[in-house]
């Protein structure tokens, strides 16, 4: 079933599906989306896709997707039709859950669907040969992480290598690069990626908040609170990402007998170096097993348990 009716593409245009089109389904749409519709900055490949479908479970679903991406004459917005999706699409953005990528991928005429097609996953620890294993041998599979601030065209995306050709390769690290910034790793570092990009934007909330917190404690009011220690989280970033080591950066705003260093040493008093460290292993080893379709991971943890 369709919230608008599904109309073939034009010769020549490239259509992508994004089946089970949530959170990250809708911020990678909204970012290529709006570039489709304002000025870029560098050229775009030859050959982009400019129809895009939406495939969701429920009605409801479909309407958030409808609200959420007010793009009517390049967005087509699908409820229970997978397949339909897939067999309207060149390229498929597989958004669902890890533990749904089988029984999505194995449905009836699925197979045919995507034969000769370009898959892109941004499942949580689910690798090319499992995703191998359920399509075609000739579908083009890619593996990306993006993470959430792809919404506001500010993500990162990791692409796993290596890409399946040069005229893939470009579609795609164009198509990320519409939602922020782009790297290319190996297969094997993917989980650790999912770990530091995939999660981490939660870490630095969790951070961030309890800047706030100690800021009122002192008598700052929350909201002033709030918007001065996310200015500063972000310009410390932008100088990191202007070459800026973190640790000269720290040190440059450390000065001797300053308020700076006191605070630093209860940080450090705090081990908060190594619970952030430990988190991240922590979510790679998680990540790894969600990719295998465990389920209940978290439950089956405790303290200390990554060991990478």
């Amino acid at each position: 079933m369709s919230t608008s009716d599904q109309k073939p593409s034009p010769p020549g245009e490239i259509t992508m599906a994004v089946i089970g089109c949530g959170t990250m389904g809708i911020a990678i749409l909204s970012g290529i989306l709006t570039s489709l519709t304002s000025p870029t900055a560098s050229p775009p490949p030859p050959s982009i896709p400019t129809r895009f479908i939406a495939a969701v479970r429920t009605p409801a679903s479909a309407a958030a997707v409808t609200a959420a991406l007010p793009f009517p004459n390049h967005l087509t917005v699908l409820h229970a039709s997978n397949l339909l999706a897939a067999q309207s699409a060149s390229i498929i953005l597989l958004a669902c859950k890890p533990h749904l990528a089988a029984p999505i991928l194995s449905a009836p005429g699925m197979a045919a669907a995507l034969s000769s097609k370009t898959l892109i996953s941004i499942l949580a620890g689910v690798t090319a040969p499992q995703l191998a294993a359920l399509v075609p041998s000739d579908v083009r599979i890619v593996r990306a992480m993006p993470n959430t601030a792809s919404i506001i065209r500010e993500g990162m995306t990791v692409l796993a290598t290596p890409l399946p050709d040069e005229a893939t390769a470009s579609v795609v690290e164009w198509m990320f690069r519409q939602v922020g910034d782009v790297v290319q790793l190996p297969a094997a570092s993917m989980d650790a990626s999912t770990a530091l990009c995939g999660s981490g934007p939660a870490f630095f909330a969790l951070v961030l908040e309890a800047a706030v917190d100690g800021a009122v404690a002192m008598g700052l009011p929350r909201k002033e609170a709030q918007r001065m220690a996310a200015q500063t989280m972000k310009g410390a970033a932008a100088l990191v990402l202007g070459g800026e080591h973190p640790a000269l950066l720290r040190e440059k705003v450390t000065t001797p007998g300053g308020c700076t260093i006191g605070g630093l040493l209860v940080l450090e008093e705090g081990r908060v170096r190594g619970t952030v460290a430990r988190a991240v292993r922590e979510a790679t080893v998680v990540a790894g097993q969600l990719g295998k379709g465990v389920q209940g991971v978290n439950g089956t943890r405790f303290p200390g348990s990554a060991q990478l």
